[in-house]
């Protein structure tokens, strides 16, 4: 029997020359590891009062509904543009190798609803901080983070500057 976190794979040069991707695709894929993931994600969550979990796609979407689930609560998506049908708010923004732009269906959440923020991986925390403020410009109230996988070294907790906690439940 293996840890979950002894599944997750390095990919060398992906998605460009010089990253190396952290793979989580092998825990999403073994029945025990994806069940033990989702469980570590949730336990900081499970005394919070939340009204949903808001998942970044396309991993964090992955991630986020088995939370949702695990918690009892409803999952929002955050997209990338022109996935989403109705209206949107959208907000560009960096990331480690680029520029992208995030989307969310306006009324995806009520006002002052309290939600955690999910994604897969933080790098420089570029793509989380885009989906927070696509949270809170609809009114919503953003009570955490959460992310799988951290990647320490490259410091994206230094810049966090949002009041509530950002929980990584692993760190390299």
């Amino acid at each position: 029997m293996h840890a979950w976190s002894d599944l997750i794979r390095d990919i060398p040069d992906f998605p460009k020359p010089g990253i190396l991707f952290k793979d989580i695709t092998p825990v999403l894929a073994d029945a025990r590891g994806f069940a033990d993931a989702v469980a570590a994600m949730a336990e900081p969550w499970r005394k919070q009062p939340l009204h949903a979990v808001v998942g970044v796609e396309a991993r964090g979407f992955i991630l986020g509904a088995a939370l949702a689930r695990e918690l009892g609560v409803g999952f929002v998506p955050v997209r990338k543009p022109g996935k989403l049908p109705g209206h949107t708010l959208s907000l560009d923004y960096g990331l480690e190798y680029g520029r992208d732009r995030l989307e969310i269906h306006a009324d995806a959440l009520p006002q002052a609803a309290p939600v955690i923020v999910v994604d897969d991986v933080l790098a420089t925390g570029g793509t989380l901080k885009a989906a927070i403020q696509l949270v809170e410009q609809q009114g919503a109230r953003v009570v955490g983070a959460a992310v799988l996988v951290e990647l320490a070294f490259l410091a994206a907790r230094a810049t966090w500057r949002h009041p509530a906690p950002l929980v990584a439940t692993l760190s390299y």
